[in-house]
């Protein structure tokens, strides 16, 4: 029985609406019983069964944001597609709120395929995924334990788990500084029962300092500013529970990446801060319809919504060439 949630009527994104696409809210649930919220794209003038695209991300974003762009993109190419708000988060249900996992969001793809499936405008034989961020390494992720994704992409993606247990460029990659983060953590968690509700982390600083490192104005230019602040977004107001850490330090998520027999192709900015994990999640896939296509001079939030930047037309020929099987 899936859960009734309050869906905003209006449009209320961060890019312009398509006129070529019709748009609707659906929901479907997860096998933790989760009811998810997701907006529907469909190309107009369209009949029989279409090949679908699941979309998600970036790592505490909305899918009022990049994913819906993504989205309504792929939509325009003839996908059948949606943008679904992870579990915890967005106009998604699931308690508490602002919760990470992952098991549970490689488990949102998963459920959206069952979803996708299900649908008599859909060819289940034809369904793929993009994550994008910390969803780009969660696509991967559920590619390897879900064989009816026929493709995925990953866009300037990070693998949560490392940088969680690992610290940026692996630099905490310590049995020691790992024990003091557990430490920290652990003292949150009795700090969080006592008080009865879970602090958040904060989201993108804000004010943003004169010193502050590239990438963090990188994702202030977007989570903060008209360009790509939504009200509903993590990133852009409280963020992430702070305790959400703990399972993605214990629980590394690409651990068979390198047993994916479908298609997947890794996207990234040359000039990413973010880069490393695109490449090296590269050299770990096996076959020859693993694809790593680096963007050149792209930052990270490039390739969130420049749509200048994201190569669209690479992405409609891969889910293409790989939906039919050549």
């Amino acid at each position: 029985m899936e859960e009734k949630l309050n869906l905003t009527k209006e449009w209320d994104k961060v890019f312009p609406k398509s006129g070529k696409v019709d748009h609707d809210k659906v929901t479907f649930h997860n096998r933790y019983g989760i009811t998810l919220a997701a907006d529907l794209y469909v190309p107009r003038n369209t009949k029989g069964k279409l090949p679908a695209i699941a979309v998600c991300g970036p790592f505490g974003a909305v899918k009022e944001q990049s994913s819906g762009l993504y989205a309504q993109e792929m939509a325009e190419r003839g996908y059948l597609t949606i943008a679904f708000d992870p579990s915890f988060t967005g106009e998604s249900g699931g308690q508490p709120r602002y919760v990470a996992s992952p098991d549970i969001n490689t488990e949102d793809f998963c459920a959206a395929v069952d979803y996708l499936s299900c649908r008599e405008d859909v060819d289940p034989e034809k369904i793929g995924i993009i994550g994008i961020c910390g969803w780009g390494g969660m696509a991967i992720n559920a590619a390897a334990i879900d064989t009816r994704i026929k493709a995925t992409v990953a866009s300037t993606m990070y693998d949560m788990t490392r940088v969680n247990a690992k610290g940026y460029f692996d630099s905490a990659d310590s049995e020691e500084a790992r024990y003091q983060t557990k430490k920290a953590l652990n003292a949150q968690r009795i700090a969080d029962y006592k008080n009865g509700n879970y602090e958040l982390g904060g989201g993108v600083v804000d004010p943003l300092p004169d010193d502050a490192p590239f990438f963090v104005k990188d994702y202030y230019d977007y989570y903060k500013t008209k360009r790509g602040y939504h009200k509903r977004s993590l990133n852009s107001n409280g963020g992430w529970n702070k305790t959400s850490a703990l399972s993605f330090i214990n629980m590394p998520i690409l651990a068979y990446s390198n047993e994916i027999r479908s298609a997947v192709l890794i996207m990234h900015g040359e000039k990413a801060h973010s880069c490393y994990f695109g490449k090296d999640a590269f050299k770990n896939l096996k076959g020859d319809n693993k694809e790593l296509l680096i963007i050149p001079d792209a930052v990270h939030t490039d390739l969130y919504d420049r749509k200048d930047i994201i190569p669209f037309d690479e992405l409609e020929k891969f889910f293409e060439k790989n939906f039919d099987g050549e």
